[in-house]
């Protein structure tokens, strides 16, 4: 016999972003906590609404599933005497079990016997283990949380009922004053209170409530509705999802409904006009033949009652938004762009570190030694040179100030409106990129090598003042951005050791008089380090070997397109029949090597048999045709020399008792390793 149960949490309106994680945590839990208590059960249906977190368990066991095992206690010699009397850790073994020495036995394990119990356990009735989820809905964990009342209990809003139905049946469960039962909450305005007389009624029931539960229908409903207004006016609608997803989440009975704002608004720039209605109010913009038009899409939380009055109001609205919007744009070109960096001057990127002016100015040099790096030049090096020079600018932009979003955005726009290069204004929109830890990469080499001095800066400047990121913490968001520098440069194969740009860059900004006296050399190694560790996430996303991660994150250059790549060579090689033979032995150079190393010239003349001279040779070659950065060709040079390194071996003791003989030897396996140590610590792979 199986059973249907439902659970349904009714809060206050959460935000739209709490809800679906919120739904997908409750299921999690609910299901992690069945299986740990040896219940079965089928589908677990989802649903959620602002309101509510609910879930329809189907093909619910009756009991718990009867248990038996075999419990190991102490040794037999601890347990029992000489003369066969029990011990008091055995006594105390068989009271925890909730059983009694006479139910000992003992078995032989390796030459040893020891106590063993064996336990049968009925399984309880399923309704005597449901009412401990409401450990689970307490322990859910939200981004912010709540408290109401004079209770010190916390969550993301106020409780206000709980549904808790086995087929027919309330199991009780009760959080602060609220006692589970078997009413719901139909929709605020448009339904009433619901007594379900079972948890399969709970769909159609609240359906008949104005409130559709199901998120997937809600979103298909909202979907079809605007895909009609889309053909009714022959306009095409962007049907953003993480707009429909936060909509969805906002209603329970959506209606979707047209309205419009006066065509001089048009004159605004695009992306301020979706802005204005996406950002600020969920509302879906409309095109027609690539054109914005004069029009939004709302989604009401209601029926189509009174949906004029609706409109208006959200008209009204919108219209006090565009026209601050077309006020900002028309007084921010009253100024020039000049005027803006100037009063950059005023404005604090940290108070630790200085104006956001200063950081342009930095940025500007770092953006100069990267365009050199990468053979920039003539006008694409100009364009960067300038998009430095100016690319915070539309911070002190009134339309930034109203609208923080449109960072970036508007500094392309007033850019081009002011004669600037194009290359120039989409780098200024670029710079941010990517903004999340798998956003968008720039789309221009301007962008990239911006967007990489921008970030490189922020990262060295707040190391520099120790704001470094420590445990969860990380306020200044400095891991995305040295992150998100690892793949830009990932994507466009730049070269990029670490502690050497850190070394050119403070040269650089010193003999600009750029430091603004703070210490930008005491924390390289630990810039260096963190750039590595960000290396490692990037690999570690791409599905890297964990060992060959280790192995090329400790390249001494600890340059990031070379970690990148080295991995990619290890990774291509590792299913090559001589890989484990080749690893081995470079492995074994490393760790004589790395462990005792030797510098200085390797004397010939100390050769003592023909595999020292057939190493030097053949490690002579190598070096000869050694490509700078890494590449396949240098992993197969140095694979071919496993046989000659596996012969060296055999034939040598590199500690050899005349210090002088030790010492070439020494020398040999350091000048190798060296090569070797283009691609990391090839010790750290693990070979069978």
């Amino acid at each position: 016999m199986t059973h249907n149960y439902l659970l349904e949490i009714g809060l206050e309106d959460m935000p739209a972003h709490v809800v679906t994680p919120s739904l997908k945590q409750l299921a999690d839990k609910t299901a992690a906590y069945l299986t740990d208590n040896h219940i079965t059960f089928g589908k677990i249906t989802q649903y959620a609404t602002p309101r509510r977190l609910a879930l329809l368990i189907s093909d619910l066991a009756d009991k718990q599933d009867d248990i038996e095992e075999d419990v190991k206690g102490p040794a037999k010699k601890i347990a029992q005497d000489a003369e066969g009397n029990w011990s008091k850790a055995a006594i105390g073994f068989t009271r925890g079990q909730g059983m009694t020495v006479d139910d000992i036995t003992f078995r032989e394990i390796k030459g040893v016997e020891y106590v063993y119990l064996h336990k049968a356990i009925a399984g309880q009735p399923v309704s005597e283990i449901l009412p401990g989820l409401i450990d689970v809905v307490k322990h859910l964990t939200f981004p912010t949380r709540m408290h109401w009342g004079s209770t010190a209990f916390e969550y993301i809003r106020p409780i206000h009922w709980i549904v808790s139905l086995l087929d027919d049946q309330v199991v009780p469960m009760q959080l602060l004053d609220v006692e589970a039962g078997r009413v719901t909450e139909g929709h605020r305005f448009l339904g009433h209170q619901v007594t379900l007389k079972q948890a399969t009624d709970y769909v159609d029931a609240l359906y008949a409530e104005k409130v559709i539960v199901d998120p997937a229908q809600r979103k298909q409903l909202i979907a079809d509705q605007i895909d009609a207004i889309a053909k009714d006016n022959d306009w095409h609608i962007d049907l953003d999802a993480d707009l429909l997803e936060e909509v969805n989440n906002l209603v329970e009975w959506p209606t979707a409904f047209a309205g419009s704002f006066d065509a001089k608004y048009l004159a605004i720039p695009d992306a301020v006009l979706i802005t204005s209605m996406k950002e600020n109010q969920r509302y879906f913009y409309a095109t027609k033949n690539g054109e914005m038009v004069n029009a939004f899409i709302g989604v009401r939380n209601g029926n189509r009652e009174f949906l004029d009055n609706v409109i208006a109001g959200n008209e009204k609205v919108l219209t006090a938004r565009l026209e601050d919007a077309a006020f900002f744009y028309a007084e921010d070109q009253k100024k020039t762009i000049a005027d803006y960096v100037e009063r950059l001057r005023t404005v604090s990127f940290h108070d630790k570190i200085g104006s956001m002016h200063d950081k342009m100015m930095r940025v500007q040099t770092i953006a100069d030694l990267l365009a050199k790096r990468v053979g920039l030049d003539g006008a694409d090096r100009d364009h960067l040179h300038r998009a430095a020079e100016i690319y915070k600018f539309d911070l002190v932009t009134g339309m930034v100030g109203e609208f923080a979003e449109l960072q970036g955005v508007m500094g392309r726009q007033y850019a081009l409106l002011a004669g600037e290069d194009p290359a120039v204004a989409q780098a200024i929109e670029e710079h941010y990129q990517p903004i999340s830890a798998d956003g968008d990469l720039p789309a221009s080499q301007i962008g990239t090598l911006l967007a990489i001095a921008d970030k490189l800066d922020s990262l060295l400047s707040f190391f520099a003042v120790n704001l470094i990121p420590s445990g969860s913490n990380d306020p200044y968001a400095l891991r995305r951005q040295a992150y998100g520098i690892v793949r830009m440069v990932a994507a466009n194969h730049m070269a990029f050791s670490v502690p050497e740009l850190q070394e050119d860059i403070v040269e650089a900004w010193n003999e600009a008089n750029q430091t603004n006296g703070l210490d930008y050399v005491t924390n390289q190694g630990a810039v260096t380090d963190f750039m590595r560790d960000r290396v490692k996430q990037y690999l570690q996303s791409q599905k890297s070997r964990h060992d060959i991660i280790d192995a090329v994150s400790g390249m001494p250059t600890a340059d990031v397109s070379a970690m990148i790549d080295g991995a990619k060579i290890l990774e291509a090689h590792s299913h090559d029949d001589n890989f484990k033979a080749v690893i081995e032995a470079l492995g074994r150079v490393v760790r004589i090597s790395d462990k005792d190393p030797e510098n200085g010239v390797v004397d010939s003349r100390l050769f003592e048999n023909e595999s020292e001279e057939a190493l030097s040779r053949a490690v002579e070659t190598v070096s000869d045709n050694f490509d700078a950065q890494v590449s396949d060709a240098n992993y197969l040079a140095l694979a071919g020399l496993e046989g000659v390194i596996t012969t060296y071996f055999t034939d040598n003791m590199i500690m050899a008792e005349d210090l002088t003989v030790r010492h070439n030897r020494l020398v040999q396996l350091t000048h190798l390793a060296s090569l070797i140590h283009q691609f990391g610590n090839i010790a750290e792979i693990i070979v069978k």
